[in-house]
């Protein structure tokens, strides 16, 4: 896509996923200009969608789940190297159905996207694969667990009888870099909205969704000048839906932030004819407290011209009633996603209120 204005996209990640039904070259032609992105914000037709009080259940929800429409593994990282500096990682799979259930090789209706970024403070990489279900060159396996797709993976290195996402393996490689991470979790699961059931609009448009954010994170980064050893937080999100876009929303910016003290904070807003604001305040021992719908306030403070446009990239985060105001400043202000879907995404600090490190996505932009 070059500078025209983003299609709608209404729950985390959900651009890349969706763009998959126009891009990847075995599949049929899709009008990425209709309305909710390739169907997304029309009828659910025979997939699949979210209910409220379906309890997820583990560790089969850490899997696929083809009757549904999309679905992303999706993890940030902050770190910090052994050079002083700070790096920010994320890695992606993202799954999109044709239609509903699994077949074998090509007649699988599923396809599949990996993304890939490393943020500097002056350089931002990025890179992508694409792939079709039954084939074997990308998926989710269950045991051992292992979201993969050709050579990059994101593994479970723990013992059968232990949840999976307790610790993981994450490697991914592009033409000029690569990292080779491992994931401890050092709290629980978060369900966020009700239970796991996240409402998206003032229609009731939802997803599942649940994080591990928790992670502590150690590796390596292979950058041109060389290997650089890292240290640091990861955050994993999982979501799936089928119907999740109101047809007036037309961006998203969507924050993760942890908090020196330990508190960690999910919190983002569809910008459509309303604003549709929602998050989750998650204390050091995991307990989660959804937000209210327009608890939260996004403000921008500063943009910078990024990939030909004006792109908010500092913003004043405020939730009155919980005493939290603080003021976002990115890694590097060019942390632009240059693939076959584009969008900002990248490390953050904070300060105000409370102090901490974090990640932003925005799209729409």
């Amino acid at each position: 896509m070059k500078n025209s204005r983003h299609p709608r996209r209404a729950i985390p990640h959900l651009a890349a996923a969706a763009l998959m039904l126009v891009l990847v070259p075995v599949l049929a032609p899709v009008n990425a200009s209709a309305q909710g992105f390739a169907g997304l914000g029309t009828s659910s037709g025979t997939f699949a969608v979210p209910e409220r009080g379906r309890a997820l259940a583990f560790p089969q929800d850490h899997g696929a789940h083809p009757d549904y429409r999309i679905e992303w593994w999706y993890l940030t990282a902050t770190l910090t190297g052994d050079d002083g500096r700070d790096y920010g990682v994320q890695w992606t799979l993202f799954r999109s159905a044709l239609q509903p259930g699994e077949g074998p090789g090509f007649a699988s209706p599923q396809v599949w996207m990996g993304h890939a970024g490393l943020t500097t403070p002056d350089t931002h990489f990025a890179t992508e694969k694409f792939g079709r279900g039954g084939t074997g060159q990308a998926g989710v396996t269950l045991e051992p667990f292992s979201a993969f797709i050709d050579d990059w993976h994101m593994s479970s290195t723990v013992a059968p009888e232990n949840d999976p996402y307790d610790a993981l393996h994450i490697r991914a490689t592009g033409h000029d870099f690569s990292y080779d991470l491992t994931a401890q979790a050092q709290g629980p699961l978060v369900f966020h909205g009700d239970q796991g059931y996240s409402v998206k609009s003032q229609g009731g448009q939802a997803s599942y969704y649940y994080s591990q954010p928790f992670y502590e994170i150690r590796g390596t980064l292979e950058l041109p000048d060389g290997p650089v050893s890292v240290s640091g937080q990861g955050w994993l999100d999982r979501e799936w839906s089928s119907q999740p876009l109101a047809d007036d929303q037309d961006g998203w910016d969507w924050f993760s932030l942890v908090f020196d003290d330990g508190h960690r904070m999910m919190g983002f807003q569809l910008r459509g004819t309303q604003v549709f604001t929602a998050g989750t305040w998650i204390t050091p021992n995991g307990t989660a407290t959804p937000l209210a719908p327009d608890a939260l306030q996004f403000t921008p403070l500063g943009t910078a011209q990024v990939a030909g446009r004006d792109v908010p990239v500092r913003w004043r985060v405020d939730w009155p009633e919980g005493g939290v105001s603080v003021t976002t400043t990115p890694l590097n202000p060019q942390a632009w996603m240059n693939l076959s879907v584009s969008y900002w995404e990248g490390p953050l600090r904070f300060s105000g209120s409370h102090t901490g490190r974090g990640y932003l996505e925005m799209t729409g932009y």
